[in-house]
């Protein structure tokens, strides 16, 4: 039986335990009707409450398969879309609180994009000679734009794959809206540095010259990770001195110098697994979101193994962090009381074009 849809401000003062509970009386209510998911970097006091956990990629599949009817995304708004777009028409995806956003996907809006698209034009056929390749880390409209035009979306765990597969279609790849993982990804594949130019969507022609455009495999959009953007060479120097035998694993959206200057490179996914296949005892330094960071250090204390956070200052999703319990609670006992709240619909003509770019990530994942 539906009731009258419960407004938020009867649960912005309640305190963090109080909300816990009430989220595991609407948890058990619902059933197998509805899922959690959270990602990585979301806070402890909303992850202890997740069904289903991961990265990007591993919440894209886990969102492709599930049957419930509500999926819960406890992550940002571009997770909700890619959830909503992945999942079957029945199903509905809900964001506890809208304004959990991405600065980082903020950074490649769909105009800016167009317009390097036309600005392009002008050197070179882009529909003939450059695959877009954005990060999950996108809009719903950039992945439609890039349904439009042959493209593939990629994560930090299968940027490489996506990367060898776009040049089988054409020479470059327009990367966005993250350079570091594009540039770090280029690297790997060995791709010289001179030819991953950075596209600066405030100037003409992105700021570079027609012979740099021609010279290019990868156009990188001039964007980045407020967080990862905080790890500095320096600290793994210090780390370094202070540990020589230490071990320093690092996430691809740091800087191209923090990345070169780290033991390992990869996704949240490749970070836990890392660390948690390696012997005990062991000393590391990791360079990513606090909540993960501090997540992991205490799950491998038992086993002997001191993790420590890369930068001396506080490094955390802040925009992520804004789904809380509060929010949470909020909208399950919404949904125990048949009321949805914050559904995330990316209309279905979008979602089919969105759709063919993501299929094709996830048919080489």
């Amino acid at each position: 039986m539906q009731h009258e849809a419960i407004d938020f401000e009867h649960y912005d003062l309640l305190q963090d335990e109080a909300c816990a509970q009430r989220i595991i009386e609407a948890k058990k209510m619902l059933g197998k009707r509805a899922v959690v998911l959270a990602h990585h970097y979301q806070r402890a006091d909303v992850y202890r409450h997740a069904d289903l956990t991961g990265d990007s990629l591993k919440l894209s599949f886990l969102a492709a398969q599930t049957d419930a009817d509500y999926l819960v995304f406890c992550g940002v708004h571009f997770m909700a879309e890619v959830a909503d777009i992945l999942s079957s028409p029945q199903q509905v995806a809900i964001l506890p609180d809208m304004s959990a956003g991405c600065s980082m996907a903020d950074m490649a809006s769909l105009s800016n994009v167009e317009r390097a698209w036309h600005d392009l034009a002008d050197v070179l056929d882009p529909d003939e000679k450059i695959t877009p390749v954005p990060y999950i880390n996108s809009a719903a409209d950039l992945i439609v734009f890039c349904g439009e035009h042959g493209g593939i979306v990629c994560t930090s765990s299968n940027a490489g794959k996506v990367l060898r597969w776009s040049f089988k279609q054409r020479e470059k790849v327009l990367f966005f809206p993250d350079q570091h993982l594009g540039r770090w990804s280029g690297h790997q594949l060995g791709i010289p540095l001179d030819e991953m130019a950075v596209w600066n969507f405030d100037e003409p022609l992105g700021g570079l010259t027609p012979e740099q455009i021609k010279k290019a495999k990868i156009l990188l959009w001039k964007g980045h990770c407020s967080v990862h953007q905080m790890f500095q060479p320096h600290h793994i120097i210090r780390f370094r001195n202070q540990h020589p035998d230490g071990i320093v694993i690092s996430h691809p959206e740091c800087s191209f110098e923090v990345c070169k200057a780290s033991d390992f490179v990869g996704s949240t996914e490749y970070i836990i697994r890392t660390i948690a296949e390696a012997p005990n005892n062991t000393r590391w330094l990791v360079g990513t979101e606090l909540n993960l960071v501090s997540r992991i250090t205490e799950e491998f204390k038992p086993q002997g193994k001191i993790i420590q956070f890369m930068s001396p200052m506080v490094c955390m999703c802040s925009t992520m962090a804004r789904i809380d319990p509060q929010h949470l609670a909020w909208t399950l006992e919404n949904l125990v009381n048949g009321n949805v709240v914050n559904q995330i619909k990316v209309p279905e003509n979008e979602a089919k074009l969105a759709k063919l770019s993501l299929d094709r990530m996830l048919k080489i994942s």
